[in-house]
């Protein structure tokens, strides 16, 4: 029997970030996808296994739960070089989009084809069978709007099949994915087990545990506010909004482009300029060293403003509120402007994370932490049932 293997997922909107088994492996991809050719050309094609297999993910994906089937795809870097490359459009939904299962089975794929897992998936010739166990999240609207169960029964109960093409060391190799349990969370209540316990679900934050607390998860498409009393999300006054940075980040990329004749590949080209710590704000045009700052003040200072009244409204309504925590990757995007609002006006208690790899990464650390409690719980009562053998 296959053994099923835990899998935590972030489909978030810039990148896929994802930790597998225990927390020995983990995979971050940029959220791009575009549709391709079989034969896709490859200058070297000898030395393509040489190659690192993330940069040059080219699969094949069936699955009956895609409304587009046996579709032929670059993934994330290399999609980024495609004329046609795609990234979730604002105001879609996460559960109701091919791109988000695209691109978690090729994460999925990626993990099971490694050689270390021979020993837990069969292999025959060139055909792997991997079962995972899976936690994952979807934003808080889609949740209250029961979209969680839909996303999960398109994964429940069928196979799903990635077919490596040309892809560095993993050419010609087929992996059905089939899930043993998939568990759906709320983004918001994910970020709050994230803050106040460790991988095995003990409290570390013992201060946060009787405050009332807010947590501000701002998203590429969506940001949810998170309403905490008691330890329990408060699902009544939690708020999901459309509201990402994907617009302006799309904004800004499309006004260099206009302005200086640069075309930037991604959503995540434009992150890379405002949060690099050298050259930040600065792009190289013609060979020089040519500032955008004025352009992203702009556009990421008025979004900094909608954030802010966001939280002012949700505040107002939740009035003995202590504190709001600001996460994921919009929050690392627009820290400085919040930051400077927050000082210049009546000043809520915000706080912010200065590790920025705990921000990025908190929703999968959060499912992780969620799936393995879990598949503890489980195994526990499955021993229990079991009758003792003499």
């Amino acid at each position: 029997m296959t053994k099923s293997r835990i899998a935590a997922v972030d489909v978030g909107n810039d990148s896929i970030k994802a930790i597998f088994g225990d927390l020995e492996y983990e995979l971050n991809i940029p959220n791009i996808v575009a549709r391709d050719t079989e034969d896709r050309p490859v200058i070297g094609i000898g030395e393509l296994d040489n190659k690192d297999p993330l940069e040059g993910i080219h699969i094949k994906v069936h699955s009956p739960a895609l409304k587009e089937n046996n579709v032929i795809y670059r993934v994330g870097h290399l999609a980024t070089k495609s004329d046609n490359a795609t990234e979730l459009d604002p105001g879609s939904s996460k559960s109701e989009e091919d791109q988000t299962l695209i691109m978690l089975f090729a994460t999925l794929a990626l993990d099971a084809v490694k050689e270390e897992n021979e020993k837990i998936f069969p292999r025959t010739k060139n055909v792997i069978d991997a079962n995972y166990t899976l936690g994952t999240g979807l934003p808080l609207r889609e949740v209250k709007e029961g979209k969680d169960a839909g996303y999960r029964s398109k994964l429940v109960g069928s196979v799903h099949q990635v077919e490596f093409l040309v892809t560095p060391r993993y050419q010609g190799i087929k992996v059905n994915i089939k899930f043993n349990e998939v568990k759906v969370y709320p983004e918001g209540f994910a970020a709050y087990i994230n803050l106040v316990m460790d991988n095995d679900l003990k409290i570390i934050n013992k201060d946060l545990i009787h405050k009332r607390i807010l947590i501000q998860d701002i998203g590429g498409l969506s940001t949810d506010i998170a309403v905490i009393k008691d330890q329990n999300v408060d699902d009544d006054k939690a708020q999901g909004f459309n509201l990402g940075v994907a617009e302006s980040l799309e904004a800004i990329r499309e006004e260099i482009r206009s302005k200086h004749g640069v075309e930037l590949d991604s959503r995540r080209d434009v992150v890379e300029i405002i949060t690099r710590k050298n050259d930040r704000n600065h792009i190289m045009v013609k060979g020089s060293r040519t500032s955008v700052h004025d352009i992203i003040d702009r556009i990421l200072l008025e979004l900094a403003k909608k954030q802010y009244r966001l939280l002012r409204n949700v505040w107002q309504k939740n009035s003995q509120t202590e504190i709001c925590y600001f996460v994921g990757g919009g929050a690392i995007v627009l820290k400085e402007y919040l930051k400077t609002l927050n000082n210049n006006l009546d000043g809520y208690n915000i706080e912010f994370f200065e590790d920025e790899k705990e921000s990025i990464w908190m929703m999968a650390n959060a499912y992780y932490k969620l799936i393995k409690d879990f598949v503890r719980k489980s195994e526990k009562q499955k021993a229990v049932k079991e009758p003792v053998k003499n």
